[in-house]
């Protein structure tokens, strides 16, 4: 047996990728731009740097909610009770973002949910932290301890609204992938964020995200402000073809900034970059040969589509490898792993599956083997 190493193609211009990512200039403070569907970063500014996200936090809020929804713990009709405090802290005595709940009353949480979404209420996020956790200190916790779970490495929650606190953080990159968390894990609920309006208790409230006015394909997430963040904002575009983006920015000074720097940097994402399919599921990538076989060789094929973002128009920056080892040794079953299959555009996007068999070999028999030993003998 030996290794072999076969390249199907190679990396030019590579430094084309990443001089392209890093020349956009964004007034945003802070600033994340990333294929869902790849995990491709295409945008990159203090992404990791810890911040506040003020009520883009909403989005972990809402996440818990949607967690006990699917666990059956709650309904969509259940009723949660407005406290003084919820009412005093983010209702309308608050004079910040509110659902305008009174104190005392009931509400069920598909309006709770919407009065969070849409209008961005404190006071529902405070009634859901309360009836969900006892007090809005431990549903805190339970939102830091989630965040962890989900891979966000600078979120630490002190409250559930994201009003000002020193210790309340999020980098842009934690929001962006909680962003991801959302849509992937319930599906059925993510509709909400592309509601522009809701009304309640008589009063009708406009969704703040820019981008679903002005984008075609935008279907979320998330405004904030205050006046230690600026403005930012977390919006997700999906095209018709499926692609999806994910954008996050912060610091910026008006709305206006937010609205304009927002459509600009999703119409720069989607123009600059694009989805390609270098493999597709079932596609033979080379046939190995196999020892003792009733066939001399099998298919390696890939098991999964597989998808990079690049720059668009530069596939020849994709570099695809596959290793296995010659010559197999007969039986082969179909599916059984018969090798590796590498494919690279730049150091953050590397992706290695297995190849599989695609039908099985099997071995031949007595004479068989004696005629291959035969043939080894003189070369053939």
């Amino acid at each position: 047996m030996m290794n072999r190493y076969f390249l199907l193609s190679t990396i030019t211009g590579l430094c084309l990728c990443t001089f392209t990512a890093n020349a956009f200039e964004t007034t945003a403070k802070n600033a994340f731009l990333i294929d869902a569907n790849t995990g491709y970063v295409m945008l990159n500014k203090e992404g990791d740097v810890p911040m506040p996200p003020a009520s883009m936090s909403k989005l972990m809020t809402a996440y818990m909610i949607f967690d006990q929804l699917k666990e059956g713990k709650i309904t969509l009709d259940t009723e949660f009770t407005v406290s003084e405090n919820a009412w005093r802290k983010g209702g309308a005595a608050s004079g910040s973002s509110t659902m305008f709940l009174k104190p005392n009353h009931k509400v069920k949480v598909r309006d709770l949910l919407r009065g969070i979404i849409v209008q961005s209420g404190n006071d529902a996020c405070i009634v859901a932290a309360e009836n969900l956790s006892g007090t809005e200190d431990v549903f805190a916790a339970l939102m830091t301890a989630q965040a962890k779970k989900l891979g966000l490495k600078n979120a630490t929650f002190r409250n559930s609204t994201g009003l000002p606190d020193p210790d309340h953080k999020m980098s842009a990159r934690d929001l962006a992938l909680l962003a991801q968390a959302l849509i992937r894990d319930f599906p059925e609920y993510y509709p909400i964020y592309s509601e522009k309006t809701f009304t309640y208790n008589g009063i009708k409230q406009g969704n703040r995200n820019p981008l679903l006015y002005d984008v075609v394909g935008a279907d979320g997430l998330k405004t904030g402000h205050t006046n230690v963040s600026g403005y930012g904002l977390t919006g997700s575009v999906k095209t018709q073809d499926g692609r999806r983006l994910i954008m996050v920015i912060n610091g910026l000074k008006t709305m206006r900034d937010r609205s304009q720097e927002s459509k600009r940097i999703m119409s720069w994402g989607l123009a600059s970059f694009e989805n390609v399919k270098p493999f597709k599921k079932g596609q033979k990538v080379e046939d190995i040969p196999v020892w003792l076989g009733e066939q001399k060789t099998v298919s390696a094929i890939v098991p999964e589509t597989i998808f990079v973002t690049i720059p668009r128009g530069q596939e020849n920056i994709i570099e695809a490898k596959i290793k296995y080892e010659s010559p197999l040794t007969a039986p082969v079953l179909k599916g059984q792993k018969v090798g590796t299959l590498t494919v690279k555009t730049d150091e953050q996007q590397v992706k290695t599956v297995d190849l599989l068999a695609s039908d099985s070999v099997e071995k031949v028999g007595y004479f068989g083997k004696l005629k291959a030993v035969v043939l080894s003998w003189f070369g053939k």
